[in-house]
């Protein structure tokens, strides 16, 4: 299911000059602020918890997760160099899972781990809350990189559909409209990280069984339609 050579081509694409600069400029940004905070404000669990679910996890984990999820394969479609890698003795499903796999990775080292330092950071006398947002981070990892992989599969415009989702949806609506926050990514992986966290420290409104199941769901459904549109694009090339 993990075929290592599509894995290097998808990650010289989503490291390469463009997309790598984004990819580095966003979690320095969260680790300037963290300094600068801690510098003026001192350590304080209110302060971290604003920025750490705020910023980091409200802002830019779906930013990346959009370049990895979109960038893993959206370019080659968009290009027509897809078909170079669909005439490969390779299955559909091994290069969709592998572009996942790595979408997971790029995503999770550019947000998770930054979100841990700078939780450290922004409050070192209390790690419990840089762990459990770090883990809301990876959580939330997967889930965008599933989804926004699926985008670049069905449309040309997928990195503007994502970013509509991850800055409309995600940090407007899902932290505004109640009723919209059952339906956010970014409320599933704090129902995670609350279970983690200091008591009172992350809440959210999901509850964590519900907030499971939906993670799992959009995740393997994103994955197998991303699967099946693969598949297609692949007959409509043979016809």
């Amino acid at each position: 299911m993990f075929n290592p050579t599509v894995a290097r081509l998808t990650y010289r694409a989503l490291l390469g000059r463009r997309r790598a600069g984004i990819l580095f400029a966003l979690p320095a940004l969260l680790l300037v602020i963290a300094l600068a905070i801690r510098m003026l404000a001192g350590a304080d669990d209110a302060t971290a918890s604003g920025i750490l679910g705020g910023f980091a996890l409200g802002t830019m984990v779906p930013l990346i997760g959009v370049i990895a999820g979109t960038g893993a394969i959206g370019p080659e479609i968009d290009d027509g160099s897809v078909v170079y890698l669909l005439a490969k003795p390779v299955r559909r499903s091994t290069i969709i899972f592998t572009k996942l796999l790595v979408a997971i990775g790029v995503t999770v080292v550019f947000s998770a781990v930054p979100v841990l330092v700078a939780g450290f950071v922004l409050n070192g006398n209390s790690q419990q809350i840089a762990v459990a947002y770090a883990l809301a981070a990876a959580v939330a990892s997967i889930a965008y990189s599933a989804l926004f992989l699926f985008l670049g599969t069905i449309t040309r415009h997928a990195v503007v559909f994502g970013l509509v989702y991850a800055l409309v949806w995600e940090a407007l609506f899902g932290n505004l409209v109640p009723g919209a926050r059952t339906l956010s990514v970014q409320q599933w992986a704090l129902a995670v990280g609350q279970r983690f966290g200091a008591e009172g420290a992350i809440t959210s409104e999901v509850q964590l069984p519900l907030a499971i199941c939906l993670l799992v769901a959009v995740t393997g459904l994103a994955t197998w339609y991303a699967g099946n549109r693969l598949k297609a694009l692949t007959l409509a090339g043979e016809e």
